[in-house]
């Protein structure tokens, strides 16, 4: 699916939608019990202060008896979150990352050595893929929400991001919802279309999501950080946790905290 870059453009200009003012959803002690597990990885829950995920998952309107679709989950930070609450009256499907990459494999053996752990807690999970070649990511119409975190400058470097949300479009039902997090780039600079610095204009995003048929629904600044000034010179993995430059000026990047996040949800039409 090829989209115009006029029509891009158009929707760029829209005014965006103000972050959330709504009431917060009413508290889950199921998923505040699985974020506060002591069986978590302790570096992954380390970054709740930066990740807010009671928050996030609560603003997408989370539920125990979900279809639950994530992409990408990189080591597991969410799945080790999502599978455990939902194991007993809902579902988990981890669509994993392209096997072929070096680096991506490594990711992928972390993610299975964390599942072997108390494996019991994570319920049935299901796998698939999402590469250039792989976009069945679930059944048609299955899923109640599908969910990505950080993922969208990846699939806009690999050339595929208008499939890949073609492919989210298609496994949710009618009314169901996508819900995305990714590292919100300047809206003074024109974006670039490889997302190689890991940063995605918000205006940008939303244009590509619309264009995937999605409504948008609301915006949250739960993960949003003004110290972040998205110029470094390794781009968003010069901050935390990849911390890219090593000991260089480390304490510096480790007070910016991680990166400045927009969180957005759509939602696929009912008709």
């Amino acid at each position: 699916m090829r989209i115009a870059a006029v029509f891009i453009a158009s929707l760029m200009q829209a005014p965006l939608l103000l972050a959330s003012e709504a009431a917060p959803a009413p508290k889950d002690s199921a998923l505040d019990a699985a974020i506060a597990s002591p069986l978590r990885d302790a570096q992954a829950a380390a970054r709740d202060s930066a990740r807010h995920p009671a928050q996030v998952l609560r603003f997408f309107g989370l539920s125990p008896a979900q279809n639950v679709v994530e992409l990408w989950p990189a080591t597991g930070y969410w799945t080790e979150i999502l599978a455990p609450y939902l194991a007993a009256q809902g579902h988990y499907t981890a669509v994993l990352a392209p096997r072929s990459d070096e680096e991506e494999g490594k990711t992928i053996k972390a993610w299975r050595e964390r599942l072997a752990f108390h494996p019991e807690r994570f319920g049935s999970i299901t796998e698939t893929r999402l590469d250039a070649k792989h976009s069945d990511v679930a059944g048609p119409g299955s899923a109640d929400l599908v969910l990505t975190f950080r993922n969208l400058h990846n699939w806009m470097e690999g050339g595929y991001a208008p499939q890949a949300l073609a492919a989210c479009f298609k496994a949710l039902k009618p009314g169901g919802i996508f819900g995305i997090e990714e590292h919100r780039g300047r809206d003074d600079k024109p974006q670039d279309p490889k997302g190689e610095s890991g940063y995605v204009r918000q205006d940008y995003a939303i244009a590509l999501i619309k264009a995937a048929g999605f409504e948008l629904v609301d915006s949250s600044e739960i993960n949003a950080n003004a110290r972040d000034t998205k110029d470094w010179p390794e781009g968003v993995w010069t901050l935390p946790p990849t911390l890219t430059l090593g000991e260089k000026d480390r304490a510096k990047y480790l007070a910016i905290g991680e990166a400045d996040n927009f969180v957005l949800k759509f939602r696929k039409p009912l008709h």
